[in-house]
């Protein structure tokens, strides 16, 4: 195998392995803790938020704050289609950019075909997270209706089930723009992936974890 194969490979699997410790110390604390992570206190209050909104029919302030939710998935939608397009440029200056991408790294070497599979991965995660704000999209546009609907028709339970839902795609989204981050890293070599790595999951113990304060 070549060295710079190896190489690109350990780094992939630190870079996951840091992760998944991550994700799995943070799925540990919340089940102690409910409340550790923003996104566990979003659901409740998500589900309660419908819930107020239903039973005092408070529908104009839900289609207003709805709406909200919707454009800034469409922002990023939109931005993730424009990052696609910017990755498919990359794969047709392969031959340039790898040389002079690598030059600060220090133990890799060029390999235009590993350079082609990381633009291939970039291009999947971007995919993922144009994919993942649509749905998004499509969700909270189911609610901006459904949460008018009196609550003898439709139980407000289903309703806040799909705006949970909705934020956990956006959530997804957002994560697929991390790890696009770490991605970009990588196409200068192995060792800033696994730098990237560790500073993202710093990051992420910061974002995800909710502060009372």
């Amino acid at each position: 195998m070549d060295l710079s194969v190896a190489t690109n490979l350990i780094a992939v699997g630190l870079s996951i392995g840091l992760l998944i410790a991550h994700y799995w110390f943070v799925r540990v604390r919340v089940r102690k803790d409910p409340s550790y992570t923003i996104q566990a206190v979003l659901k409740a209050g998500r589900t309660v938020w419908v819930e107020h909104v239903m039973d005092q029919k408070e529908g104009v302030l839900a289609v207003q704050t709805l709406r909200n939710s919707i454009m800034g998935a469409t922002f990023f939608a939109s931005t993730a289609v424009v990052l696609i397009v910017g990755t498919l440029t990359l794969t047709a200056q392969g031959d340039k950019l790898a040389e002079a991408w690598h030059v600060l790294s220090p133990i890799d070497s060029v390999d235009h075909r590993l350079w082609l599979i990381k633009l291939l991965v970039l291009l999947i995660d971007l995919l993922c997270a144009f994919v993942c704000f649509a749905q998004a999209i499509r969700l909270f546009t189911h609610v901006s209706v459904l949460v008018s609907v009196p609550p003898s028709v439709v139980a407000p339970s289903a309703v806040a089930r799909l705006l949970v839902a909705a934020g956990r795609y956006h959530t997804l989204g957002m994560h697929c723009y991390y790890y696009a981050g770490l991605m970009l890293f990588w196409l200068f070599g192995s060792i800033f992936l696994v730098g990237a790595t560790c500073a993202l999951v710093a990051a992420l113990y910061r974002l995800d974890k909710f502060s009372s304060d």
